[in-house]
């Protein structure tokens, strides 16, 4: 099978001029693009230049940076090299990038200039690395840059012997239940990323996607459904906010753009406060909005379809251990469903199971299980924790769900958030849910607090729109009309909700905060 960098090559050559990549930065009002056969040769340098220092087959490369089209020509220069890929998030302390570091055993580092102090003070605890390059247009105290490189180097192909079992990318899980796991990937798995994804959304070579999601992450999977068709990818750095999101929409003639909860809600806001207004964007060319990352409230997709009618939506269910988005996809001609999942991908195969393994019927709760070729070899270097994920070839993703009696999928909760409360099995998604539809109510999480009487009782933790007013007897009261006895949270706060890069929860925080010494 071809891997993920053939297409590029073949895009190349295809379609030499057209643009692959833009690369829209509002604050420093910089526009940069790059064709697909710039795009190939410079990958192709870079790839020789680092064959040329021992950094091939069997090596691994760190990867630290913002969204931008040097941190793609990183990314693909390595991989088309034989190495294998480590993308770090970029909010990540210095001491998580230590232990990222002492997990992956990296030869190289490749980093944006605004990390390069910190590396040099670090520098005595990567004792694996040998090379840092640094990500300038300028030159480097102390260290190489992706130009010099580049520039001594030929802009041939490699022939570098891929093979789809080969490791390609080492990712770092967000650690929302703990410390970060290393997640390995070989060729295959961005291969059915890049296939899964143009066809759940059904990709053209003519499509724009915008693309805000931080590539270190595997919401890559939403680029390379653009790869795959030889489209075009926006890359929106440095600022995001509804203004930036509508005015890159409409100057680049988006078509697609995938956005997170709190993107989709902040947009929703401004509109309903008037401090944007549609008719100051043209956004004829804007098809299709989806989601994905966490449970979506069906009240938002319903207030975005009030102000967006013709636009359809979709939404994306996956994970990192299993390849990026579009393991179950709801599918732009249901959403009249709003509020599942949806039903497997097309080259994905899915099952709800209760405890012994067994599949359970319609209607009833069980863990999420999927199959298919882009399931992650393990996790690195921790057998334990691979034997328990994966077993007989199907992952456990640890989310809870039902099928409804039509085979869509509904996501009930993640089975480490799950709140046993006097014997109740309680899924804070749905309390959520209810609480969203609140008008005042901006964001919300639901987390258990222990009890020593009940073991656990539920705990709302409300951020209010901005400008609003509410209290917690308010709330109280919005939540005993709606809500059953048991549902009901028996302790309502009102503050941050945090939210880390990829949209999600980030509970454990809010358990830190508000259930320690409880």
């Amino acid at each position: 099978m071809m891997n993920i960098t053939d297409l590029a090559s073949r895009n190349a050559r295809q379609h030499p001029d057209q643009i692959a990549f833009v690369e829209v930065r509002p604050l420093s009002k910089v526009r940069k693009v790059i064709s697909w056969a710039l795009f190939e040769e410079r990958t192709n340098r870079l790839a020789h230049a680092l064959l040329d220092r021992g950094i091939g087959k069997g090596q691994k490369v760190a990867l630290l940076g913002r969204n931008s089209i040097h941190w793609l020509e990183a990314f693909f220069g390595i991989m088309k090299a034989g190495a294998c890929a480590i993308p770090l998030n970029f909010r990540f302390t210095d001491e998580d990038i230590q232990y990222c570091m002492k997990i992956s055993e990296p030869k190289a580092f490749v980093l944006d200039q605004e990390y390069v102090e910190r590396t040099h003070a670090m520098r005595a605890a990567l004792q694996t690395v040998t090379d840092f390059i640094g990500i300038s247009d300028e030159p480097l105290d102390r260290m190489a840059t992706l130009e010099s490189l580049m520039g001594g180097s030929t802009t041939s192909r490699t022939f570098v012997d891929i093979g789809d079992e080969d490791d390609c990318a080492l990712y770092f899980t967000s650690g929302t239940t703990g410390a970060p796991k290393a997640v390995l990937h070989a060729h295959r798995s961005l291969m059915v990323a890049a296939i899964t994804e143009s066809t759940n959304h059904r990709w053209t070579s003519q499509d724009v996607n915008l693309m805000m999601a931080p590539l270190y992450h595997l919401a890559i999977g939403h680029l390379l459904g653009g790869l795959i068709v030889g489209a075009r990818n926006v890359l929106l750095v440095e600022q995001i906010n509804p203004q930036v999101i509508m005015d890159t929409v409409a100057k680049e003639r988006v078509t697609l753009a995938f956005l997170l909860v709190p993107w989709a809600s902040d947009i929703l806001q401004a509109l309903d406060r008037g401090e944007i207004k549609l008719s100051d964007y043209d956004l004829s060319s804007w098809k299709l909005m989806y989601m994905g990352a966490q449970p979506i409230p069906p009240v938002l997709v319903r207030r975005w379809k009030t102000y967006f009618p013709e636009m359809q939506h979709d939404t994306t269910y996956g994970l990192s251990e299993g390849g990026g988005p579009g393991v179950v996809r709801l599918g732009m001609e249901n959403e009249h469903k709003l509020g599942a999942i949806g039903k497997t991908g097309l080259i994905w195969d899915v099952r709800i199971v209760d405890e012994k393994g067994k599949d359970v019927k319609p209607g009833e709760v069980g863990e999420l299980i999927i199959k298919g070729s882009g399931v992650m070899k393990e996790y690195y270097k921790n057998p334990r924790a691979t034997a328990e994920a994966v077993r007989e070839g199907w992952l456990y993703t640890g989310d809870l769900g039902k099928w409804d009696d039509e085979g869509f999928i509904y996501i009930v909760d993640r089975k480490k958030d799950l709140i046993i409360s006097g014997g109740e099995n309680i899924y804070p998604v749905e309390i959520e849910n209810v609480i969203r539809r609140h008008p005042k109510v901006h964001d919300v999480a639901v987390i258990g607090m222990p009890d020593s009487r009940l073991g656990e009782v539920t705990c709302a933790v409300i951020q209010v729109t901005s400008g609003e007013r509410v209290t917690e007897q308010e709330m109280g009261s919005f939540c005993e009309q709606n809500l059953p006895r048991y549902k009901r949270p028996r302790q309502i706060i009102l503050g941050q909700v945090p939210r880390g890069s990829t949209g999600k929860i980030e509970k454990p925080k809010l358990r830190e905060k508000y259930c320690k010494g409880n």
